[in-house]
């Protein structure tokens, strides 16, 4: 028999359209192995709720590895060192890998290329990072002009089978229990909420692909509805790549009408966002644009303002729309796209909290955190991005709410106001709160202070 192939998985657990699975099946026996990493990504090891979804997702791929009789091989410390030891231990001619565009990942990668054979596939991303250039070469960084060039490319490459047969190893090399990796709460157990929310896996991302098809078109309007959440819910198996964007495009393309453009322009955005990251390996902890830097409230020098940060994590700052956000944020992993954009918002225009607080807060607590999708959305809201909303449009939370119809969203995760009438649960009466708090900051007076101290940080800058 041929030398075992090692894949190496990371953000990529499937088995359909999967590259780098394919490529190893075809070569020889499969050692699949997941190497628990918290060395290498340094302060971006993976965040609370993230650790629950991979727990469960890698759960999903071991059964099915095991109906074709195969299974998972997981390893905890530096993946560049397993890695290379497996390769040892196994006598493996190669190891196989879908790219991955986190700037540790690619030092990783480079890393290991000089001790083992490694050989990298695409299949995360509608088209690679750096495939769609300008006229003159260079990569791009404003979003509008990169999507019309990717449109130009679509459809994507034809979706990946899963591998007809996987061939195992003559031993399997030790492996961990995944158990024992204490991925999930337990003291206390904060995920019940998720578990109730989710459910995890390939099959679990096709069912639902399957079942939120049928909404597609009219996802321009319903996609900003709380109450109704026109949303795909596709965010965190696509972020953990247990289903590809490929295979939904391909799932859904041909539909006319403005929701499947919708949708597929934010595809386009996930690439835009590897895009980003590979030009500004710092994008998640620097502002691309100068002049912010006198703009914040740092809540590390003030107890008042670490209140107020605080209170925005706690779903506690007076303004239902934006605490019904933050509060499902902490009970789902998952906070809806519009509201998503409000409270981020309120942080750094309405709080002016340095918009990393908010970063770093989502990247611990979403089970779709993603490292480039995280930094860009909330520096284009924050108005400090490469290509970002203008820091004065500031949004209003109140008006919001009302516009978009939050009314049930709000009843569902602000309970103190669920007996309230629409015309007042937007914006609730002081003698109508009960025990729900007052705000925080009035939104005049923030908004006053916001363009204030955003025009002396421009005279300063």
């Amino acid at each position: 028999m041929s030398a075992p192939q090692i894949v190496w998985l990371r953000r990529d657990l499937r088995l359909a359209d999967q590259p780098a699975f394919h490529a190893a099946a075809q070569a020889g026996p499969v050692i699949p192995v997941y190497v628990l990493d918290d060395e290498t990504a340094g302060d971006r090891a993976i965040g609370g709720a993230a650790r629950w979804w991979l727990h469960h997702s890698l759960e999903s791929l071991s059964r099915s590895l095991a109906q074709r009789h195969s299974r998972i091989v997981l390893r905890r410390g530096d993946a560049v060192r397993e890695l290379a030891k497996l390769v040892e231990e196994t006598g493996a001619e190669a190891v196989h890998a879908l790219r991955h565009y986190e700037p540790w990942w690619r030092k990783a990668q480079g890393k290991l290329a000089g001790q083992v054979d490694l050989r990298l596939y695409d299949g995360n991303y509608l088209m690679p990072p750096g495939a769609v250039t300008t006229n003159g070469g260079d990569p791009y960084k404003i979003y509008t002009p990169f999507a019309k060039a990717v449109l130009d490319y679509m459809p994507p490459r034809e979706c990946l089978p899963e591998p007809e047969t996987l061939h195992s190893p003559d031993r399997w090399p030790d492996s961990d229990d995944l158990a024992d990796w204490n991925l999930l709460p337990t003291r206390p157990d904060w995920s019940g909420g998720i578990a109730a929310f989710w459910q995890v896996g390939e099959a679990a991302a096709h069912e639902r692909l399957e079942e939120w098809s049928g909404d597609v078109a009219a996802y321009a309007d319903a996609r900003n509805q709380p109450s109704q959440d026109g949303s795909s819910r596709l965010s965190p198996h696509l972020h953990w790549g247990e289903i590809s964007p490929a295979q939904i495009w391909h799932r859904l393309d041909g539909r006319r009408g403005e929701g499947w453009a919708t949708y597929a322009k934010e595809l386009i955005w996930r690439d835009y966002a590897q895009n980003v990251i590979c030009q500004f390996p710092g994008y998640a902890s620097e502002s691309y644009r100068d002049g912010y830097a006198g703009l914040w409230r740092n809540p590390n020098r003030g107890h008042l303002i670490a209140e107020e940060l605080q209170a925005w994590q706690r779903g506690m700052t007076g303004y239902p729309i934006v605490d019904a956000g933050m509060r499902q944020l902490w009970q789902t992993g998952w906070m809806h796209n519009r509201v998503r954009m409000i409270a981020a918002s309120f942080l750094v225009k309405h709080l002016l909290i340095d918009w990393r607080h908010g970063e770093r807060w989502f990247w611990d607590c979403l089970v779709d955190a993603d490292f480039a999708n995280n930094a860009v959305n909330w520096q284009w809201v924050a108005g400090t991005g490469v290509d970002s909303n203008m820091f004065v449009r500031i949004m209003a939370p109140l008006s919001q709410s009302e516009k978009f119809d939050a009314a049930g969203y709000i009843r569902e995760y602000v309970p103190e106001l669920a007996d309230l009438p629409d015309d007042q649960i937007h914006d609730p009466p002081d003698d109508c709160r009960g025990d729900y708090p007052v705000k925080v900051v009035g939104h005049r007076e923030a908004r006053e202070r916001a363009l204030s101290a955003w025009r002396a940080a421009k005279e300063e800058g």
